[in-house]
């Protein structure tokens, strides 16, 4: 057998598979795996839990009593109380200058016993604290 002849073998199979009812077939069967991908992609969008955004209570009840505060002079007494249940925004220590995030490394640090819990960074900035360097987002 020589390249002639299985050249003109191959391109006589090669007609048969491009026969128009072939073609037909095939197309028909690609659309039908196409129709069950995307069905089975509905299902899973569907079943999808929606993303819900949640913040601690401290943060939530801080952005409400930021935006509800009055201007007029609060005593010192006030200001630097703890909470009973130990919840505010930021924490500082009794004996620092520095005010924090409960979850920066700084807040983490300062004792129970020597944390002072404020609302807000402006209740903190009346106490005499100042905003620390390594808490990212404090002003």
């Amino acid at each position: 057998m020589n390249i002639s002849n299985f050249f003109q073998k191959s391109k006589r199979k090669l007609n048969i598979l491009y026969r128009s009812d072939i073609f037909t077939a095939t197309t028909i069967i690609l659309i039908g795996f196409a129709g069950f991908g995307l069905g089975r992609i509905s299902i899973i969008e569907k079943n999808k839990e929606a993303v819900k955004i949640e913040f601690p209570e401290y943060l939530s009840a801080t952005v409400l009593n930021s935006q509800n505060s009055d201007k007029s002079n609060t005593s010192l007494s006030s200001v630097a109380s703890a909470p009973p249940t130990g919840e505010g925004l930021l924490v500082a220590s009794k004996n620092g200058s520095k005010y924090h995030f409960p979850w920066c490394s700084g807040g983490k640090s300062i004792s129970e016993k020597n944390k002072i819990w404020f609302d807000s960074a402006e209740d903190a900035r009346k106490a005499g604290y100042t905003p620390a360097a390594n808490c990212k987002g404090l002003k």
